[in-house]
């Protein structure tokens, strides 16, 4: 386990119709069960915490293969480098697509999901993953989290502890 007394995490999110917040919430919840952690939305995040977390968690919605507009204006003003020696980790939440039509699935395979995305963007600012990115099931558009998701984001959370 490679958490040490008085880490700083950070967990900031973007949420559309309120899943997002969800898991975020549970894997800050699982993250402070051994450290103190900051649950933040985008809009009310700023720049400068995030060299000063220890490890930084960030989650969006997936839209058009990519983070919402917002999480993408707010990861592009992180400057190069600034977040050398930060530990991250990235998650979305997503629809299933085995569950769309076969032109529906080809889209969302070829353009992709946010989270794999978003940890690019922190590893060029200097971040270093701890686990590998993670996506979410919503039911249909607006959600809820699909059954076991809830679970999952926590043990998810559990591997970052183990992995950071």
């Amino acid at each position: 386990m490679c958490m040490i007394e008085g880490m700083k995490i950070l967990v900031v999110y973007d949420s559309l119709f309120g899943n997002t917040k969800r898991v975020a919430e549970v894997v800050a919840d699982a993250l402070g069960r051994t450290q103190k952690v900051r649950l933040i939305a985008t809009s009310e995040a700023k720049i400068e915490d995030l060299g000063k977390a220890d490890l930084l968690v960030v989650g969006s919605p997936t839209q058009g293969g990519r983070a919402k507009k917002e999480m993408q204006k707010f990861l592009g003003k992180i400057p190069d480098g600034g977040l050398g020696g930060v530990k991250v980790a990235a998650f979305d939440t997503r629809i299933l697509d085995k569950e769309q039509k076969a032109a529906v699935r080809l889209l969302m395979r070829t353009i992709g999901y946010a989270a794999p995305k978003i940890v690019k963007v922190l590893e060029k600012k200097g971040g270093k993953a701890v686990v590998s990115p993670e996506g979410f099931i919503v039911e249909g558009k607006e959600g809820p989290l699909a059954k076991g998701e809830v679970e999952r984001a926590r043990n998810w959370a559990e591997d970052m502890i183990l992995h950071c």
